[in-house]
């Protein structure tokens, strides 16, 4: 592939692709740049469950209540930060739109979270009139078996 020197009125018919790959390298440094921005809610450190759960294609929707349980014990639904009081009043009004069977409400807590917090929250949602609580555990990375749990 030589380029052609002169000034003849021959025409180039080769493709120029330089100015595609530059727009493909600014859209992907871009796409980059927003994908990590998309995750809704508060991150915290999932328990690892030692059988990778099932996993429950409806938490992903922006119409899902979570309920985030941070390190230091904060509440959060979505990525509002709530106090405990308001908590039942929250999750009463994100259900009241819903179907029976769409009304379920999702506990995901921190590994350093107080364990009596994740029991409030659940009993707080029981009392919103909420019976179907799913409880987030992060999935075991790669195809290798878990293994077998302790006898005792």
């Amino acid at each position: 592939m030589g380029m052609a020197v002169g000034g003849g009125n021959k025409y180039n018919s080769e493709i120029n692709v330089t100015p595609m790959v530059d727009i493909m390298l600014v859209l992907l440094i871009i796409f980059m740049v927003i994908t990590p921005m998309l995750q809704s809610g508060v991150s915290v450190a999932l328990p690892k469950e030692m059988n990778n759960p099932e996993v429950d294609p409806a938490i992903i929707k922006e119409s899902s209540v979570v309920v985030a349980i941070t390190a230091d014990n904060q509440y959060y639904i979505g990525k509002d930060k709530i106090e405990t009081i308001d908590l039942t009043d929250k999750i009463q009004k994100a259900m009241e739109s819903k179907k029976p069977e769409e009304r379920i409400v999702y506990v995901k807590s921190d590994v350093n979270a107080n364990y009596g917090s994740v029991v409030e929250v659940i009993n707080t949602v029981r009392q919103a009139g909420v019976d179907q609580i799913g409880l987030v555990a992060d999935k075991k990375k790669g195809g290798a078996p878990a293994a077998p749990a302790a006898a005792s």
